[in-house]
């Protein structure tokens, strides 16, 4: 089983959220707190970077979800960022293509971030 890595940063307008490993039961409340701690102190637009996530379950799409919701009620975004085949077949399937934007790559994301921020501000 691959570890879960986490890692934050500020890119422009947004907070990037980097997450690495595995995405499942036993380390999705890890990404939980970190993505509560970063709405917490304000950081509402963020960006969660999936490139080295190898896999995700229901509880990973479940805190994804649950950071959305958060981040909305303080009038903000959650959009994912990179997400390989896998990961994208299953957001597909799940219907979650609809409830999040999803980019190619963290710069696309970050970058239409900053335009809808400076669009509201």
């Amino acid at each position: 089983m691959d570890g879960l890595t986490i890692s934050s940063e500020s890119r422009g307008a947004s907070t990037l959220v980097r997450v690495g490993g595995e995405v499942d039961a036993y380390t999705a409340p890890m990404l939980r707190e970190r993505l509560d701690a970063e709405i917490s102190a304000g950081h509402t637009h963020l960006v969660v970077g999936l490139e080295e996530v190898s896999f995700m379950d229901s509880s990973g799409l479940s805190v994804l979800v649950g950071g959305l919701a958060a981040a909305r009620s303080r009038n903000g975004s959650l959009s994912l960022a990179g997400p390989d085949e896998r990961i994208l077949r299953v957001l597909t399937i799940t219907g979650l293509t609809d409830v999040f934007e999803i980019f190619p790559s963290v710069g696309a994301a970050c970058e239409a971030a900053d335009g809808v921020t400076s669009q509201v501000s």
